[in-house]
């Protein structure tokens, strides 16, 4: 597509590989999204702390912005390094909700889940492990049930 022509001290959205590009050029000054502030990470935070489900995230790409934006445009972005830990405490959350409701799944041996406001990154951390192990409880569950022949099949 067509970007610019850009005006000198007018914002502008422009793609995030766009702006990392000329911040690395020391062409522009990234200004951080609206969700990217002390005050808004605290309460997602806190409200992921209180609820035992998993809240909406301000961003399906919370991590990946996050974690590009403070790489690249840290001296852009006012308290960069709370904002860092605050998105962290919130990952870490989300993650021990993620093994807890995965070890419950396992154990009661259901046969679906909801992964309601699940971003694609917390989701493939535990795709692997997860898809494993419903593996491994498939095949234990198929070798145990009697009256089947003695010859069992690795899938």
């Amino acid at each position: 597509g067509d970007l610019g022509p850009f005006n000198p001290g007018l914002p502008v959205e422009v793609p995030v590989w766009l702006a990392i590009n000329l911040k690395q050029r020391q062409k522009c000054r990234l200004i951080p999204p609206e969700w990217m502030d002390v005050g808004k990470l605290e309460e997602i935070r806190d409200q992921e702390r209180k609820e035992d489900t998993f809240t909406p995230m301000p961003s399906p790409h919370y991590m990946e912005l996050t974690k590009l934006l403070l790489n690249y445009a840290s001296d852009n972005i006012p308290k960069a390094d709370e904002i860092r830990t605050l998105v962290k405490d919130t990952w870490d959350t989300r993650m021990a909700k993620l093994r807890l409701s995965a070890d419950s799944f396992v154990r009661q041996q259901e046969a679906h889940a909801k992964l309601d406001n699940l971003t694609l990154m917390e989701i493939n951390t535990t795709g692997t492990f997860l898809t494993q192990a419903l593996d491994h409880m498939y095949k234990l569950r198929t070798n145990l049930q009697p009256g089947e022949s003695a010859h069992s099949q690795d899938f």
